[in-house]
């Protein structure tokens, strides 16, 4: 199959690399990280591809795992794998180009694509991501959690699509962030971005320190993803399932029947019935090379509530008081306790 890797708008070009479906399997990201000196492909003209995939119909099903990131989304896609049904794209590189795209218009820089330019590359990229091999039930793209705010135009480019969205409570998000030696790095890389995010749903402005703690930039962080799920599934309640992750690891074939059946795929009783055995469940999703199971997992956690107790409590702090203080966060988290 000739992939879309990299949608390159600047160039108005798009690289396409051969892959089989065992690349795919292997891939835990679909950007340059996966090439190789043997990768072999090449690049077409946008207008081409955009003419070539004009008009497409048919294909797999398509949906999509969204997140608030570090919660377990690279597993859930490989265990999905393990259907033998499903397959899988983590986190397609085109992703982060379109959002940066619909942000850039949302703002009215020079150069942003037109809405009816942004929606002929979502739908051409949509038709793309439908191709399957024989053995394919449906095609489930696991999105860059930050390129969660391009759900909506996701879900306008595929009214059939359905999602699941995980997360985590945010004592233990905040935890699991921070225990990352490169946290901090991260959390202010993205910072912008979801800061802008979550003003969109102040009801009054609310203007942060000029410097955030760690803590305090990793609830943002938390927040702002949060509500943009929290939105998404208020808007599209049938088409969203959303998943704790901490839920899920207590009952993993409970949660697996529910995300098959959500998906509209058979229930699979050999896989769940062995599922508890799987390798996937005993290493780091990202790098399976790694070992990582969940009781390391709750010794990481550990470690870092006792490192960084100063800054998980600033961080909850903050949470709690944006919550209260704005009316319209406050009631997008009471639509979704009902």
């Amino acid at each position: 199959m000739l992939y879309p890797m990299k949608l390159d708008l600047a160039r108005g070009r798009v690289l396409q690399i051969e892959m089989d479906e065992a690349a795919f399997r292997s891939a835990s990201f679909l950007d340059e990280r996966m090439l190789t000196p043997a990768t072999r492909g090449g690049w077409i003209r946008l207008p081409e591809l955009l003419q070539q995939t004009a008009g497409l119909t048919g294909g797999c099903p398509l949906h999509f795992i969204f997140h608030t990131g570090h919660v377990g989304s690279t597993l859930v896609s490989r265990l999905l794998d393990e259907t033998g049904r499903v397959l899988s794209l983590r986190e397609p590189l085109p992703l982060r180009t379109l959002a940066a795209a619909q942000d850039a218009l949302r703002d009215g820089t020079a150069g942003a694509p037109t809405p009816a330019q942004l929606d002929s590359l979502l739908t051409m990229c949509v038709s793309l991501w439908r191709r399957g091999f024989a053995d394919t039930q449906a095609v489930i793209v696991k999105a860059t959690s930050s390129c969660a705010r391009l759900a909506p135009a996701l879900f306008a480019a595929a009214p059939d699509a359905k999602a699941i969205y995980l997360n985590l409570q945010p004592e233990i998000w905040l935890a699991t962030l921070l225990a990352g030696e490169n946290s901090s790095v991260d959390l202010r890389g993205h910072a912008p971005e979801r800061l802008r995010r979550l003003d969109a749903y102040l009801d009054s402005p609310w203007q942060p320190p000029q410097e955030l703690a760690a803590g305090e930039l990793a609830a943002i962080s938390w927040l702002a993803e949060t509500v943009t799920q929290r939105a998404l599934l208020a808007d599209n309640p049938q088409r969203v399932l959303t998943i704790d992750f901490d839920e899920f690891l207590q009952d993993v074939p409970g949660h697996l029947r529910s995300i098959l059946a959500h998906f509209d795929l058979p229930e699979a009783p050999e896989f769940l019935a062995q599922v508890l055995r799987s390798p996937v469940l005993t290493r780091y999703s990202k790098a399976p090379e790694h070992p990582y199971d969940p009781g390391l997992r709750a010794a990481v956690l550990q470690d870092s509530r006792q490192r960084n107790r100063r800054e998980i409590v600033k961080g909850m702090r903050l949470i709690e008081s944006l919550i209260g203080a704005q009316p319209g966060i406050a009631a997008l988290f009471a639509a979704s306790a009902r």
